[in-house]
């Protein structure tokens, strides 16, 4: 589940929740929005996996 998924990112990195949505996909509400029962259309899923993958691969190369 997607949620989760971004939970464990936000407290690993210790990012807030409109951060990770205005940086993930340019929406400050998009985990508030998903804790309230959104379901993101499968390419916001996957905008959303690459902006967490991208951004633990700058995080360990430094």
């Amino acid at each position: 589940m997607l949620i989760r998924k971004i939970e464990e990112f936000m407290r690993h990195t210790k990012m807030p929740q409109t951060r990770f949505g205005r940086l993930a996909i340019n929406d400050p509400q998009f985990v508030f929005d998903l804790r309230r029962g959104r379901v993101p259309r499968p390419q916001t899923e996957e905008r959303v996996e690459h902006f967490m993958n991208t951004y633990r691969e700058i995080s360990h190369a430094g």
